[in-house]
């Protein structure tokens, strides 16, 4: 086998190996294959073939991220579009993915976060609880004022 073809079946086993266990974006796919010194135009040319059979979709990588990371981990859209630019994903998509999350669906994550923790909280007096909860969606993304409604909304149902 000459050594093109032999370079680009490695790539191509990269590729493979690396959109086997999880969907990947361009950027960190082009990355791994940087890593393992695979030569830039070649790996244009692969990911430009992986993208045209549908094996690498920045579009839909983001989204099901962004569902995955708001449904699992609570984030906010602000931390999601941080985690997102991390992974190489373009602005212009980023600001499509994140259009497309529903702000009642962003504070019932909010609310499931607050529950949980709340649960552990019970010989913590209000204002400690208040402080750590509202600090704890600050840190997942969320604004102060929409962190202050879910905390005092969960508080007043504890109470009840």
């Amino acid at each position: 086998m000459p050594a093109e073809q032999a370079g680009e079946s490695f790539a191509r086993q990269i590729l493979l190996r690396r959109l086997e266990d999880q969907p990947r974006s361009r950027a960190e796919l082009a990355e791994a294959l940087a890593k393992k010194n695979v030569p830039t135009e070649l790996a244009e040319q692969l990911l430009d073939r992986f993208e045209e059979v549908g094996l690498i979709d920045d579009a839909d990588f983001a989204r099901r991220w962004v569902q995955s990371r708001l449904r699992t981990r609570g984030l906010a859209p602000r931390v999601l579009a941080m985690e997102l630019r991390r992974k190489g994903i373009a602005d212009d998509v980023i600001r499509e993915v994140l259009d497309d999350v529903d702000p009642d669906d962003e504070r019932e994550a909010a609310h499931r976060l607050v529950q949980k923790r709340l649960r552990a909280m019970t010989s913590l007096d209000d204002t400690t609880r208040i402080r750590r909860l509202t600090s704890m969606l600050a840190r997942k993304g969320y604004s102060p004022q929409l962190a202050f409604d879910v905390v005092r909304a969960e508080l007043e149902a504890a109470a009840v």
